[in-house]
C-alpha cells in the first residue's frame, strides 16, 4: 500500500512539474526554463528534501521511461505525411545521416580520450547524440553505463538546442533542410523540438534524421565497441 501511494505521488508530482514547467516556458522563452532543464532540477531538490533516493524514484516511475519508445516512434507520423519530400532528397539525407553518425561517435570518443576520461565514460559518451531509447539500446552493445548515457544525452540535446541557431548564423546556414538535419543529427529530440519551432519542413527533416541516426547507431554499436576499444 505504501509503495502504491509513493508511486502515485511520484507520478503526480512529475507530471505536474512537467506541465507547469511547459506552460512557464511557453510564456517566458528562456533557456533555463526549458522543461528538459528546470523540471529535473526541481525534482532532484524535492527528492533530496523528502529523502527519496534516486533509485527508488526510478523504480516507481519505470513506466515513464518505457513511454520514451512510443514517444520517439510518434516522430515518424509527420515523416510519413511528408514522404514526397524524403523521396526528393533521399540521397543527401542518407549521406548526411551516415556522416553525422560517424562524426558524432568518433568526436565524442576522441574528446573523452583527449581529456583522459575513464573508459566507462568514453563508452557512455559514444552514443550521446541519439535520442534516449536508441542511446540506451546502443549503450548495452557498447558497454556504456545507462545513467551516464541518459545524462550525456540530455546535456547534448540541451546544448544543441541552445547553440544551434548561433551555429547556423555563424556558418550562414539558411536552407531549411540543412537546419533540420543538423538539429536532428546533433541534438535528437530536443533539437527536433527546436526544429519544429523554426518550421514544419525543418521539423520533418529533423525527425527523420534523428530516427535514422538512432537506428544506424544501434546497428553499428557492436562494431563501434569492437574497433574503438
Amino acid at each position: 500500500m505504501v509503495n502504491l501511494i509513493l508511486s502515485c505521488v511520484c507520478l503526480f508530482v512529475t507530471l505536474l512539474l512537467y506541465f507547469a514547467n511547459k506552460f512557464l516556458y511557453r510564456r517566458y522563452h528562456y533557456l533555463m526554463l526549458m522543461p528538459l532543464i528546470l523540471t529535473p532540477v526541481v525534482l532532484i531538490a524535492l527528492l533530496a528534501a523528502t529523502h527519496v533516493t534516486y533509485q527508488r524514484y526510478m523504480v516507481e516511475n519505470q513506466w515513464l521511461l518505457w513511454l520514451l519508445g512510443p514517444a520517439t516512434i510518434a516522430f515518424a507520423v509527420p515523416v510519413y505525411e511528408n514522404l514526397s519530400l524524403i523521396r526528393q532528397h533521399w540521397l543527401s539525407l542518407t549521406a548526411g545521416v551516415v556522416a553525422a553518425t560517424l562524426m558524432a561517435v568518433l568526436s565524442s570518443v576522441w574528446l573523452a580520450r583527449l581529456l583522459a576520461l575513464p573508459e566507462i565514460i568514453q563508452r557512455s559518451m559514444a552514443v550521446r547524440s541519439i535520442t534516449t531509447p536508441f542511446a540506451l539500446a546502443a549503450a548495452r552493445q557498447v558497454g556504456g553505463q545507462p545513467d551516464l548515457v541518459a545524462l550525456f544525452t540530455v546535456i547534448t540535446g540541451v546544448f544543441g538546442m541552445a547553440v544551434g541557431d548561433i551555429v547556423f548564423l555563424r556558418l550562414s546556414v539558411r536552407a531549411k533542410m540543412a537546419k533540420g538535419a543538423g538539429l536532428g543529427a546533433s541534438s535528437h529530440g530536443a533539437g527536433t523540438a527546436r526544429a519544429y519551432e523554426l518550421g514544419r519542413k525543418e521539423g520533418v527533416v529533423s525527425s527523420l534524421v534523428m530516427m535514422l541516426a538512432g537506428v544506424l547507431t544501434v546497428l553499428l554499436a557492436p562494431m563501434i565497441s569492437r574497433f574503438m576499444w
